[in-house]
């Protein structure tokens, strides 16, 4: 009894230890949203999420006040939040605040009374500083960043050019969905003057010509959603989804100019959202016209998210999210979270020595399917690939793309499920080039090679080599590890061996 007693009291086995949980409230001119995470990482995982579309900024460009319906509202949300971060022990507790709060007269006696609710300061961010914290956002989402950011909230438009980690100087614009809506008394014509004399002659829109549009904000996912499911894309994560210029302008053109209930699929997106859709899509017209960039590419990490990295010390805002991410499932999930690390420099070693090209971004995403590959060990024998796929393939990973993860559940499946593609998710499959299938199948029979070694368990890899050398692909299992050789082993080494072009030989002395 004292046993379990203990057992109780510490944290449920499908967590991660990083101590309490944190939370954000984010007080937006739309959506008053609590997330609660587990903990302060390069890699934050949500365990709790809740908004409520109080509508804060809904009348605030035309009288210059939040409604007081829309404020009884938000105060009712952030009683449950609070009470919320009571039930889950949240230790600490972040509340922003953005551009209603900051522009309407009674904003500040909004806050105050938010903050007896809610127990801790507010800060109402100025509009430099939500343009700053939505770019961080951004970094800790997405692998290298390079192009302009634009939020799009429910009260203004925040603009900031990134690349790499660095963030230059943003500005913010009145051009939010409520604000657009409230101002244009809810005539596109009105509303598209408006975004023309606000978006004419911004000069840091020209640096964004070639690179990337980072779009951020509830109502621009809405659209991309409707985006998603009018062309049957296969793939139903939003994050990092990717839009092409010229197509995201003839689809903004399309969303802006008809009744948003009269459009294909109009169904998927949440119906508070729909009245905001053409205003959202008039903006991402106008800045793509302004900007022409490459691409436009969806994050779904913003300024809650860039607020928490801002928060990390240095040597954690260096790690890379995927890698953490993928070493926290390591960990959760498989058999042998050593072995998982060992099989990184196993796959380095042989990968060096194949002859086969690897990229920078290539190398990365073998090393996080490395610490993936035995996650689904708990699942029966013969579903484990088709599991470990989906986990991984709709799991909460950033800094990844969607040929990325395609990569990532491909090689895992492979590694389960053997190399035939009868049993491949053709969605998926649509997502993967040739050489992203050819390169799953490699790491995945390499993998299928080393786990038929180890049995999973950690401490074997470094001892047991494979590489190529004089043409032919060999393992060494030497010393006490010479009977771990089998048919099993030599029937999978040869499977390899096919694929890379090389003759299989098991080295015993």
């Amino acid at each position: 009894m004292k046993a379990r007693k203990r057992i109780a009291t510490k944290f449920a086995q499908g967590r991660l230890d990083h101590g309490p949980p944190i939370a954000v409230i984010d007080i937006g001119s739309n959506s008053v949203r609590l997330v609660i995470y587990e903990g302060l990482t390069v890699s934050p995982t949500p365990i709790f999420n809740e908004k409520v579309l109080a509508g804060l900024g809904r009348e605030v460009q035309s009288t210059g006040l939040i409604a007081q319906d829309a404020i009884e509202k938000a105060l009712t949300a952030l009683k449950r939040f609070r009470a919320l971060c009571d039930t889950l022990h949240v230790r600490k507790i972040w509340a922003i605040a953005t551009a209603a709060c900051r522009d309407a007269s009674n904003g500040p006696a909004f806050i105050a009374a938010a903050e007896r609710i809610c127990k801790v300061r507010i800060d109402v961010l100025s509009g430099k500083r939500e343009a700053q914290l939505t770019a961080l956002g951004v970094i800790s989402g997405i692998y290298r960043p390079n192009g302009i950011v634009g939020d799009l909230g429910g009260g203004s438009l925040e603009l900031v050019d990134v690349h790499g980690t660095q963030v230059k100087s943003g500005l913010t614009l009145p051009l939010g969905g409520l604000a657009l809506q409230d101002v244009s008394a809810k005539s596109i014509k009105k509303a598209e003057q408006i975004v023309e004399n606000k978006l004419g002659g911004i000069s840091m829109l020209k640096a964004g010509e070639g690179r990337s549009f980072y779009a951020v904000g509830g109502t621009w996912r809405a659209l991309a959603r409707l985006h998603m499911w009018q062309t049957g894309y296969p793939f139903h994560v939003m994050h990092n989804y990717r839009i092409s210029a010229r197509e995201a302008l003839e689809f903004s053109q399309l969303v802006h100019r008809v009744d948003a209930e009269t459009l294909s699929q109009i169904e998927v997106v949440n119906a508070a959202r729909r009245p905001l859709l053409a205003y959202a899509a008039l903006v991402l017209e106008h800045l793509v016209r302004a900007i022409k960039p490459k691409d436009v590419i969806i994050s779904v990490l913003g300024v809650r998210e860039g607020l928490l990295h801002s928060l990390l010390n240095a040597k954690e805002r260096q790690r890379d999210p995927l890698i953490a991410a993928a070493a926290d499932l390591n960990l959760l999930r498989s058999r042998s979270p050593r072995h998982g690390e060992e099989l990184i420099a196993w796959t380095d070693r042989f990968m060096a020595s194949s002859g086969l090209d690897e990229t920078p971004e290539e190398r990365r995403l073998r090393h996080a399917a490395c610490l993936l590959g035995d996650i689904g060990w708990r699942a029966h024998p013969d579903y484990r690939g088709e599991q470990s796929m989906n986990i991984i393939a709709h799991g909460a990973f950033m800094a990844i793309d969607h040929p990325g993860r395609a990569f990532l559940a491909l090689s895992v499946f492979f590694r389960h499920a053997g190399l035939s593609e009868d049993e491949l998710s053709p969605r998926l499959r649509e997502l993967a080039t040739t050489r992203i299938l050819d390169r799953a199948r490699v790491l995945g029979a390499a993998m299928r090679v080393a786990y038929m070694v180890t049995a999973g368990q950690g401490g074997v890899l470094s001892k047991t080599p494979m590489k190529v050398e004089r043409g032919r692909l060999t393992l060494q299992l030497k010393g006490k590890y010479a009977a771990l050789a089998g048919d099993r082993v030599f029937n999978r080494l040869k499977q390899l061996a096919r694929l890379v072009g090389r003759e299989p030989v098991i080295v015993t002395a």
